[in-house]
């Protein structure tokens, strides 16, 4: 099921065929289509290639692989986070808020700008945003910095 949310970011996830050339195909129908790339990448895991990359306009991008006839794809919503780099361990401590609250982290990657980038069932949102809240990273800048006043 593809879920899209006008003002949210999106993660692609794009299960890629097993040729040379298949990021080429990506890469290049969403530069065409005029997609950026926020974060993400490919992973390979018995044999198979899955691309999970953070995106804007989620239909837009969708349309693209549609369109270059890649796939299977789909768009959903994902929960940005920040971590203080600083500081060993806030992966482990926000992971098992995010599991003691029974949240399924599916993918995990970072943005360009440092933002944790968790990908949850659909279901899983709404404790997902609220753990993340809790954190004190729910208030983030387009270029993922603190909102003033923190």
């Amino acid at each position: 099921m593809t879920r899209l949310m006008s003002a949210a970011t999106h993660d692609l996830e794009v299960h890629l065929p097993d040729r040379p050339g298949a990021l080429a195909d990506l890469g290049q129908a969403l530069g065409e289509a005029g997609v950026s790339l926020e974060g993400g990448g490919v992973f390979t895991h018995d044999g198979r290639a899955v691309a999970h990359y953070l995106v804007h306009d989620g239909a837009r991008a969708l349309a693209a692989v549609r369109a270059a006839g890649l796939g299977p794809a789909t768009v959903r919503e994902v929960v940005l986070a920040r971590l203080d780099q600083e500081v060993p361990g806030q992966l482990g401590t926000l992971a098992r808020r995010l599991g003691d609250a029974g949240v399924n982290v599916l993918v995990q990657y970072s943005d360009h700008v440092g933002n944790l980038v968790l990908l949850v069932a659909d279901e899983d949102v709404p404790a997902c945003r609220d753990v993340v809240a809790r954190w004190g990273s729910g208030r983030l800048t387009a270029r993922g910095r603190p909102a003033a006043g923190r």
